[in-house]
């Protein structure tokens, strides 16, 4: 549905700090230090990767020291932009850059996101100056509208053996002054035992209007919105992080400074291997986790089914059906999302790959069955509404049954409906009056326990994660949203990396009256 946007990455990323072993890149000009986790880069091309480090070890990585890295100024549109051929590497797969620029020259430093005694990144690698080149803007592909740069020339070239998993940022600095990022995500060598932070990449991109096109609009509005959508070309929008840094960092954070057993895989990861969450303790849902194909449904439920604890920290999960397919620079690059099913061509042809929304026919599924909550209605602005503060959930946060969360709820919601399908047992821990497009209605924060042993907490508002770092901007911000959010959460994190949470804290149907079988809204694009 429609973005909440926080804070502009580069007011974000004052929280953002880096500072430690640069290892080096396959573009010249290249800059290295030593230090822990050794230095020097990996070799690349067939035969020449060297093996995946262990699991991350947290302790260690944010045992290393940080330093400011945050941006004053990001400069004009286009003046410098870029984008990886990849959306995630394990350790010791080379990626590219691909960057576009008006000035003469750039440097390419890579940035790990985490915990840093109290600064949330540290410098990996850096290079440059590299020769600056203003590439080509492509047109759009009549029919679907895709925008796509893979006719770029690739700019840099990264080995990455020493990089260790996590969210990464590339930190593109032109010689003029303007700036902008690229994210990556460097996954780990698997999820047994861990808690998975899963980067909403399909999300990202479905917002993404670089070149005129997202699948919300084009240059007349949703009529002629893109259909296909292509990672090949930057993000138009976080200052070239696209909802990373104020819808996941917070997250990103806060489980390091909590030492959890964490690994960082994208939803594209999720789409491409079945088994990619074997063995996971937990998967962490980040702030906007909208687009899902079947294939990164049935694995998600199937993992729940098999005893993983599922997090939703944000509104609107799993609403859209998409599919993905190949790109010229690789596999799973080009998102598909028609959302009117009569406007797919598979429409009554191969209805298993409509790209409809998940509720809606043919082959309806609402969100509901996985989350616990059903989407609702945007855009939305309403205070938190504690209803049941004996949840486990709540312990040591003081609030009482009535206390309010000023301005935490939207601007989109998510509300337990026993009209769709529901787990129970369910219990609603917040439950708090809105009115969304006139229409008087609830958000609810919930927690479900499966037959599994598994718990599945659903937030039931898009501003939970941003709360964390206190980014959502005005209306929901301060200690007072800051600290209980924290605190819940710092809860359910460690209840939920230690094993299925449903055993040890059952959840109670507690469901009030007018959550119980009741229409949605309505719905928007």
């Amino acid at each position: 549905m429609s973005r909440c946007r926080p804070l502009r990455v580069a007011t974000c990323l004052c929280l953002l700090a880096c500072l430690s072993l640069l290892v080096g890149c396959s573009a010249g000009g290249t800059r290295r230090a030593g230090g822990p986790g050794g230095s020097g880069s990996a070799t690349s091309g067939p035969g020449g990767r060297r093996a995946a480090a262990a699991g991350l070890d947290v302790r260690v990585e944010n045992g290393r020291p940080g330093a400011e890295c945050g941006l004053s100024q990001l400069g004009a549109q286009h003046a410098v932009e870029g984008f990886a051929d990849r959306v995630s590497i394990r350790p010791g797969e080379p990626v590219r850059l691909f960057v576009s620029t008006t000035a003469p020259s750039l440097t390419v430093s890579v940035f790990r996101t985490g915990w840093y005694g109290g600064r949330t990144c540290r410098l990996i690698a850096t290079t440059g100056p590299l020769p600056g080149a203003a590439q080509a803007q492509p047109g759009h592909a009549p029919g679907t509208n895709t925008i796509s740069a893979a006719d770029w020339r690739p700019t840099a070239s990264f080995a990455t053996a020493s990089w260790p998993p996590g969210d990464y940022l590339f930190r593109l600095d032109a010689s003029t002054g303007d700036h902008r990022y690229i994210p990556l995500t460097v996954r780990g060598p698997g999820a047994a035992g861990r808690v998975v932070i899963l980067n909403a990449v399909t999300t990202w991109q479905a917002y993404n209007a670089w070149g005129g096109y997202s699948l919300y609009h084009g240059p007349r509005g949703f009529a002629d919105r893109a259909r296909v959508v292509s990672f090949d070309r930057p993000y138009d929008y976080g200052d070239g992080a696209a909802d990373f840094t104020g819808n996941e960092q917070p997250l990103v954070a806060l489980a390091e400074r909590l030492n959890l057993p964490v690994d960082y895989e994208t939803d594209v990861d999720l789409h491409a291997d079945p088994h990619l969450l074997d063995g996971a303790r937990a998967v962490i849902s980040l702030g906007h986790d909208e687009y899902y194909s079947p294939a990164m449904r049935t694995a998600l439920t199937a993992a729940r089914d098999r005893g993983t604890n599922l997090a939703f920290l944000g509104a609107n999960a799993v609403y859209r059906r998409i599919r993905l397919d190949p790109s010229p620079l690789g596999a799973d690059r080009l998102e598909t999302a028609y959302k009117v099913a009569q406007e797919d061509p598979v429409y009554g042809r191969d209805d298993a790959r409509i790209t409809a929304n998940w509720p809606s026919p043919p082959r309806a599924n609402p969100e509901s069955s996985l989350t616990g909550g059903m989407y609702q209605c945007n855009p939305v602005h309403g205070d938190m509404v504690i209803s049941r503060p004996q949840s486990w959930l709540l312990a040591g946060t003081g609030l009482a049954a009535g206390a309010r969360l000023p301005g935490l709820i939207g601007s989109e919601y998510d509300r337990v409906d026993d009209a769709y399908p529901t787990p129970h047992p369910i219990e609603v821990i917040a439950h708090s009056p809105i009115t969304c497009r006139g229409a008087p209605d609830h958000s609810d924060v919930s927690y479900y326990s499966a037959p599994s042993g598994a718990g599945v907490f659903d937030s039931g508002t898009s501003a939970w994660a941003c709360a964390l770092a206190d980014v959502c901007g005005p209306g929901a911000h301060g200690p007072a949203i800051q600290q209980p959010i924290t605190r819940i959460t710092t809860t359910l994190l460690t209840a939920f990396a230690a094993g299925p949470a449903g055993r040890t804290h059952p959840a109670v149907d507690a469901v009030p009256a007018d959550d119980r079988a009741v229409a949605a809204p309505g719905e928007n694009n």
